[in-house]
């Protein structure tokens, strides 16, 4: 890890925000069943029509929601545009390769003729995020207790110091997860959502060619793949070339995550981290070896205790016309 990345990570456990998670019990499954009896099947059907066509969103809508959840809580803070007076999360680098948004606004526009007014933008990307999973080959399914309202802040400057970095290591993750409300097993599980998806080679190229700041490699990743990421990632290549998280499967939603990570093979350094402390190591060997026999049913539970962080109900924030403008 470099000087800049290690001071990157002590400014972050320095100023970790954990945010109040009394509002969770608010939240309730089946909460729009009188103001919008159809919204599920609004969501479902719209986020059927993009998944089936490109499945390779999946993964980009539920990390939309992560990056949602982690940044002042599940708000819809991330989906909100940056105006002439204030950069909002969006322009944060770390947010930059986010995509899927124009899903979310097309549900968003279909909720809306149905029922005005009622459906917050949180609760359409917590919804989103469960459906386009669960539409992946072996995808998980979840029930998503509803009634978020929307925030009316978003800030680039809070993004940096909120989501996890892709170099972090176990003491970083254990402490951001923390803060959030989350244990050390809910960062093994939700990790294991990097078995969909994609990453720019600038996210771990370091680990490929100057991983001290020596021109060196990084030991903890297995010596062939380093070979085999640097005929595709090229030194500087930052977002030009995309690779796959899981190859062979990543829009396969299973447990090989934790087969890569258990021989090395865990594209980021967050990944390999994993392999640092016990609990994380336990959980990722377990997977592996046993063909991810709970990681289907751990990754729901997950995924709604992560959907409780920092909600805003009742009347605070509001439920926003268009998904990328306050009210």
């Amino acid at each position: 890890m470099t000087f800049q990345q290690k001071l990157f990570s002590v400014l972050v456990l320095l100023v970790l925000l954990a945010f109040n998670l009394s509002d969770a019990q608010n939240l309730k499954v089946g909460f729009y069943h009188k103001t919008c009896p159809n919204l599920e099947a609004i969501v479902a059907t719209t986020t059927y029509h993009y998944i089936s066509r490109a499945p390779t969103l999946a993964a980009p809508l539920l990390r939309l929601h992560f990056h949602d959840c982690f940044v002042r809580g599940c708000d819809g803070s991330v989906l909100i545009n940056s105006t002439a007076s204030n950069q909002a999360e969006r322009a944060n680098f770390a947010n930059l390769s986010l995509r899927g948004f124009h899903v979310i606004d097309a549900i968003k526009s279909a909720v809306e003729k149905k029922c005005p007014g009622v459906v917050s933008c949180a609760d359409i990307l917590a919804l989103v995020a469960r459906d386009a999973v669960g539409l992946l080959h072996h995808g998980a399914f979840w029930q998503v207790p509803t009634g978020r309202r929307d925030g009316r802040v978003s800030l680039a400057s809070e993004a940096a110091r909120n989501l996890p970095p892709p170099f972090a290591n176990i003491t970083l993750l254990k402490a951001m997860f923390n803060g959030k409300g989350l244990s050390v097993k809910d960062l093994a599980v939700l990790s294991g959502g990097h078995t969909i998806g994609t990453s720019h080679c600038g996210a771990f190229t370091t680990r490929l060619y100057n991983f001290t700041g020596r021109g060196d490699t990084d030991p903890s990743l297995d010596k062939n793949y380093i070979a085999q990421l640097k005929i595709k990632c090229k030194p500087g290549d930052i977002t030009t070339t995309i690779v796959e998280m899981d190859p062979g499967s990543f829009t396969t939603f299973d447990e090989d995550y934790y087969t890569l990570v258990s021989k090395r093979r865990g594209l980021f350094q967050s990944d390999a981290a994993l392999l640092d402390d016990t609990e994380t190591k336990a959980y990722v060997i377990r997977q592996a070896t046993t063909h991810g026999s709970t990681f289907l049913k751990d990754f729901a539970a997950s995924m709604v205790k992560m959907g409780n962080i920092g909600v805003l109900t009742g009347s605070a924030g509001e439920i926003r016309k268009q998904c990328a403008f306050v009210n």
